[in-house]
């Protein structure tokens, strides 16, 4: 599971529509309603805000207006709560950001190179608006050997 921190602007349309269905999944596990993926470290960050069924549908809500803004047609009905103007609520370490940039573009450069193009000179990516930005390494939960770097 990889609920990205970065904006959804940055994804090719294979990874927009996985991370839709990643979200619709952790909305799922944050609910109680599958054992599966129950630990998953990423899910603490939603757990933390008071609310996590409300942070979780509210970074759905941003990952479905990029898929509307595209002209996809994501069922938006599948997110449960939301607040359109809930923004900053969750804060994201710098190191994570640029890691997942790293990792985007290993995945772009095959798959979507117009993507990855679209990716050159960007060092500081924007963040999906219910994340906040704050200086620090990669997160702990990170798996990605490739921002081992990053992590000091």
């Amino acid at each position: 599971m990889r609920l990205w921190s970065i904006h959804p602007e940055y994804l090719d349309a294979r990874g927009l529509v996985a991370l839709w269905r990643e979200g619709l999944l952790a909305q799922r596990v944050l609910l109680g309603g599958t054992r599966g993926y129950a630990h998953h470290p990423q899910l603490a960050r939603f757990r933390e805000y008071g609310d996590p069924i409300l942070a979780i549908g509210s970074y759905l809500y941003h990952v479905h207006a990029q898929a509307a803004a595209r002209g996809y047609s994501f069922d938006a009905s599948r997110i449960l709560r939301y607040d359109a103007g809930l923004r900053g609520i969750l804060g994201v370490n710098a190191g994570q950001a640029r890691c997942e940039l790293i990792i985007l573009r290993r995945k772009l450069i095959a798959r979507s190179p117009e993507m990855y193009r679209a990716l050159d000179g960007i060092e500081e990516p924007e963040l999906n608006p219910i994340f906040r930005p704050r200086e620090g390494p990669v997160e702990a939960w990170e798996k990605s050997r490739e921002c081992a770097r990053l992590s000091h």
